[in-house]
């Protein structure tokens, strides 16, 4: 994508707030592009995001061309269930870290997504994709991301507004005496442990739903749906009803179910494409060692199948 010059005029909003809307960008992005100069009012720079100018003056925004991103694209195989000009679905394997962080500067779904997607025009400036919501390291699945920023803002308006629909499957400890459920309790940051979330009174709002599919010993195979996104919440949730998700090292029993991982995985997202209103659906392989587990304890079930062709690049 190549530098371009927006232009609009001043209506009594914050600076922010209108340029975000007129060059479809984040609010955040366009604070950045104003304190980098890029945004002239009425001829002078303009830097300050919360300034309201009189309503009617001119307003120019040059929104530069991406840069380089600093994560490298990598060569590495990934699953990619459908792509288009503007998103993607993939499947993220289990063990794989979303984003570059310290201690995994390389080898991540990011790196992957760098060096398998197309016509990738960029996020706030940079030529990289727009995680749109995230797995944890141990969790297989399904994910989609944004290739542009206006992609990036819609889907994640859609996420906000409970527009995409998400389903996982989980083993979790014990035999639940209901077949199904809800739980609503709002998760924070765990007081006790840094590295924990919790139920807490005083955190965001979470609701997740579930439905036994099948009982094996002493544990039990659900589809979970989760509203809301928060962290680790459905490891959170399944710990606060008494039944843990299996292999869960953070929040299991510490004499559960043999399991040879994490026995979590995103199976599906539904969605109406934001540019074509067609409705999609997209189911993500249960990964061998899920499978492995499930048999190993007694349970039985059928292989997933994407409702769309997928490549592996």
């Amino acid at each position: 994508m190549e530098a371009r010059t927006v232009e609009c005029l001043t209506d009594g909003r914050r600076m922010d707030v209108l340029l975000s809307e007129a060059a479809g960008i984040s609010r955040s992005r366009a604070a950045a592009l104003m304190e980098e100069g890029c945004c002239l009012v009425a001829g002078e720079v303009c830097r300050k995001a919360g300034a309201k100018p009189p309503a009617g003056r001119e307003v120019l925004l040059r929104v530069p061309e991406p840069r380089d991103p600093i994560p490298q694209a990598e060569d590495i195989p990934l699953q990619i269930l459908w792509e288009d000009s503007g998103m993607a679905v993939v499947v993220k394997p289990r063990g794989m870290v979303v984003h570059p962080a310290a201690g995994h500067a390389d080898g991540t779904l990011v790196n992957a997504l760098l060096g398998n997607l197309e016509e990738l025009s960029g996020i706030g400036g940079e030529k990289r994709p727009g995680i749109v919501h995230r797995l944890d390291k141990d969790t297989s699945g399904v994910m989609m991301v944004a290739k542009n920023d206006e992609m990036q803002l819609e889907l994640s308006r859609m996420l906000k507004d409970r527009e995409i629909e998400k389903h996982y499957l989980a083993l979790a400890e014990g035999i639940l005496k209901e077949k199904e459920g809800r739980i609503e309790a709002p998760i924070g940051r765990s007081k006790k442990d840094r590295k924990k979330m919790a139920v807490d009174p005083e955190g965001r709002e979470a609701v997740t739903e579930w439905k036994v599919l099948a009982e094996g010993r002493n544990c039990s195979l659900l589809d979970v749906h989760i509203l809301t996104g928060r962290t680790h919440q459905i490891r959170v949730h399944m710990r606060s009803i008494q039944h843990p998700v299996c292999g869960d090292p953070l929040y299991g029993f510490e004499k559960g179910a043999r399991v040879p991982c994490l026995m979590l995985h995103a199976r599906s997202l539904s969605f109406r494409h934001p540019g074509t209103g067609e409705k999609m659906t997209f189911e993500a392989p249960l990964p061998e060692d899920f499978l492995k587990g499930l048999k190993s304890n007694g349970i039985d079930f059928p292989q997933a199948s994407s409702s769309a062709a997928s490549s592996t690049r």
